[in-house]
């Protein structure tokens, strides 16, 4: 699992994808959202603008594996 440490108060899946390194670009992570490969807090989530709060897990299911981020809010 990794950790990823964001600003106060929360931060939207999409550019959470984009912050952490999973997608490059804005339009990769909409098509992981879309494509329902992304799951928050273990249910699958299609909205892009789903706001993370710290301690929430976001897991993405590759085609070669699962990958599993925890989102931190900075302090």
């Amino acid at each position: 699992m990794t950790v990823v440490e964001v600003v106060p108060p929360f931060i939207k899946l999409e550019q959470f994808l984009k912050f952490a390194n999973i997608a490059e670009t804005g339009g990769m992570a909409k098509l992981m959202i879309s494509d329902g490969i992304v799951e928050v807090n273990g249910e699958v989530c299609m909205m892009r603008g789903k706001k993370l709060y710290d301690g929430d897990t976001v897991t993405v299911n590759f085609e070669e594996g699962t990958e599993e981020y925890t989102c931190r809010i900075k302090e």
